[in-house]
């Protein structure tokens, strides 16, 4: 809170405060805590933030963590969602969708090319005329599906010959990215105040914004360097794309579920992700 005092301070009056905030676990036992959303609150009633929408950042490659509730015991699912709450200082932010539009899925296009007569849904929705168009590309929904599995980028390779040991909660660069894409402006000024390894510095100095990271680990700025230097030298190569469409899925429910008794030996054996 003492941090947020002062992110609201320094805020245009258009401008945005995003926090991505992962979730915890009671000690001991197999609740969740509820400290992110008591945050929430406070911010908003206490501080007079506006919340202009919140986020789930969905990692696919999340491990099933924790381990004594997920894989040992068996009583809850693997945590793979943060929370990202998207606050402004004033109810009118600047934003727009329009750049962080995402390719139609393959229905969609299959719908599109063979056309679609206006009706009601068994659902009750009226779906009209407009549904049709073709815009070019899709409004996104507020989940963000970005796997988190860097290994071998530009910033390892530069940790590695310098002898840096890499920052340890790194996220992927879609997660920043899709906030500075939506709410800013070529020139506009983004201040990350818990750089770590300044993934969101590397992201405005690629999309033209200006920018600031503060960091309180010297070694962590130091890793970071490799980032912009790195940046510089990139080279493409011919035919190469700079991003590859890749489409995460989450399985229907129930897809093992079954209605005998006989479905209790797909719990038992050996734990599995």
């Amino acid at each position: 809170m003492d941090f947020a005092v002062h992110f609201k301070r320094i805020l245009k009056r258009n401008g945005s405060f995003v926090l991505d905030i992962g979730g915890s676990w009671v000690k001991g036992q197999p609740t969740r805590s509820i400290y992110q959303f008591e945050l929430l609150v406070v911010l908003c009633r206490e501080l007079g933030f506006h919340l202009a929408q919140d986020f789930y950042w969905w990692n696919p490659a999340k491990l099933p963590t924790p381990a004594e509730w997920v894989t040992v015991r068996r009583v809850r699912v693997k945590d793979a969602v943060n929370q990202v709450w998207w606050l402004s200082k004033s109810p009118w932010p600047k934003a727009s969708n329009t750049r962080v539009l995402q390719p139609y899925s393959s229905s969609m296009r299959t719908l599109l090319k063979k056309g679609y007569k206006p009706s009601m849904r068994p659902s009750g929705h009226d779906i009209s005329s407009q549904f049709n168009s073709d815009n070019g590309a899709a409004i996104p929904p507020n989940l963000i599906a970005s796997a988190n599995t860097e290994s071998n980028s530009s910033y390892i390779s530069y940790c590695k010959d310098k002898g840096i040991k890499p920052h340890p909660a790194r996220f992927p660069k879609d997660i920043p990215e899709y906030f500075v894409r939506m709410l800013t402006d070529e020139g506009d000024m983004v201040v990350d105040p818990f750089a770590g390894s300044c993934v969101t510095g590397e992201v405005c100095e690629r999309l033209g914004r200006r920018w600031k990271c503060i960091e309180i680990e010297e070694a962590y700025l130091q890793g970071a360097l490799g980032r912009f230097k790195a940046h510089s030298k990139k080279k493409k190569t011919s035919g190469s794309k700079d991003r590859q469409e890749v489409v995460y899925q989450i399985p229907k429910v129930g897809g093992l579920w079954r209605d005998d008794t006989k479905s209790k030996k797909l719990t038992t054996g050996k734990s599995r992700r």
